[in-house]
């Protein structure tokens, strides 16, 4: 009787040392014994957890017969409309995308017949966004799904590390926008040499 055969585990690599590789940091703080692994690691990390995160993102669009983004601008009035008007500048803030792109996507939710846009009547230029009754309907309908995975995705941190996260992440953001403009400058200089 023939067994069937086992592959070979391939041997153990020795740990090579990242020498010659310059550090993709210089805070001390996000050093550790002088090297930036641990940095390479969060940064992985947050990849990591940005890819799956799309792709929940794109499911729960799927469950209501939208794009990725349609049901993230759709939730994005949803929600923000409970605490004032909504325009594309609100949700293009908001979202941290520019308001030529929002623009584009209220356009395709409109013609679905998800959202509504209303001229303020002191102002002709600026309109306000609101969720329809079909768009709250295919929220509803998303929500039990939503709540389900949503738990599962942040059921490992308390209370305390949402907090923390959350303040974290806010600070990221605005650090983030900061180093994408120093990044643009020396990209700029690079280019005029």
């Amino acid at each position: 009787m023939n067994r069937p055969q086992r592959r070979a585990t391939p041997p153990a690599r020795k740990p090579t040392p990242d020498k010659g590789l310059p550090l993709t940091t210089s805070r001390a703080e996000l050093l550790s014994s002088g090297r930036d692994r641990q940095f390479r690691h969060l940064v992985h990390a947050l990849f990591g957890f940005a890819a799956h995160h799309e792709r929940i993102r794109s499911g729960h669009a799927r469950v209501i017969g939208l794009a990725g983004i349609e049901y993230t601008v759709l939730i994005a009035i949803a929600h923000l409309s409970q605490d004032g008007d909504v325009n594309v500048k609100t949700v293009a803030d908001h979202l941290y995308f520019s308001g030529a792109f929002i623009t584009s996507v209220v356009k395709r939710l409109l013609r679905l017949g998800l959202i509504h846009k209303e001229a303020d009547p002191g102002d002709r230029r600026r309109v306000t966004l609101t969720v329809s009754d079909k768009g709250r309907a295919a929220l509803e309908r998303l929500g039990p799904i939503q709540r389900r995975v949503n738990d599962v995705e942040f059921g490992d941190i308390t209370r305390q590390e949402f907090e923390v996260l959350t303040g974290l992440v806010d600070r990221l953001i605005d650090s983030g926008a900061r180093a994408v403009a120093l990044q643009n400058y020396l990209l700029s200089e690079l280019e005029a040499k």
